[in-house]
């Protein structure tokens, strides 16, 4: 059980709680759970306990059900990055603070943990700049270039998406003037990237490895 975490029984009635609301394609309902489980528990907890679970769970209900039940997860795909987006507009960057560069691979289209990693820094008042999915890797080097940021997080869901080349390319952009130039660190997050990273490269194993990483970074 993680840090934080819920209770299991607790943390299993909340999860069917808003399995029961999607399934229902309940959309007040879910936006209801959604939102009292981030106020009740914090982001980092409800993401881990109750939200993360629950999409599982849906998803294998929709791999064992044919074609059934896509709909299902993807409702609830939109209604939890919905609640996620929310729980980042109610606080404002802090001063001073290096920025957070958040991106999926080319070829990666999940986001939603990303989406969570963003709620999550922003709560904090990290500045953050979040990408979404599949950014071209041009687009990916004018975004550090222009943002200057602190870090640069590459998530890839699955093998398939993860690239070392990637990695290596985005750790060798530079900005800033000559003699005071500097580069980001680079994070490689998600289970794509599971012994495929270059030595010296972050893989945060989940969001509170992750959150905590880049707090220490943008504070430099």
């Amino acid at each position: 059980q993680a840090p934080g975490a819920l209770p299991v029984g607790r943390a299993r009635r909340e999860c069917r709680g808003l399995a029961r609301a999607a399934v229902r394609l309940d959309a007040q309902a879910m936006d209801e759970l959604l939102t009292a489980a981030i106020e009740r528990y914090g982001l980092l907890t409800a993401w881990e306990s109750v939200i993360m679970p629950t999409l599982h769970a849906v998803g294998r209900k929709w791999e064992t059900a044919g074609e059934r039940y896509i709909e299902v997860e993807h409702l609830l795909s939109w209604h939890v990055s919905s609640t996620l987006r929310r729980a980042a507009a109610q606080r404002s960057p802090r001063p001073g603070a290096g920025v957070s560069l958040l991106a999926c691979t080319p070829a990666e289209s999940h986001t939603l943990a990303l989406e969570a990693l963003a709620a999550a820094l922003a709560q904090q008042g990290l500045p953050v700049r979040m990408f979404g999915a599949a950014l071209p890797v041009e687009a990916m080097e004018e975004a550090v270039r222009r943002t200057g940021p602190s870090a640069v997080v590459l998530w890839a869901q699955s093998r398939a998406t993860a690239s070392r080349a990637l990695v290596a390319r985005v750790e060798s952009i530079e900005w800033g003037v000559r003699g005071a130039r500097r580069r980001p660190v680079v994070l490689a997050a998600g289970p794509g990237w599971a012994g495929q990273l270059p030595p010296g490269v972050g893989h945060p194993s989940g969001l509170a490895e992750a959150l905590e990483a880049l707090a220490v970074i943008s504070r430099r």
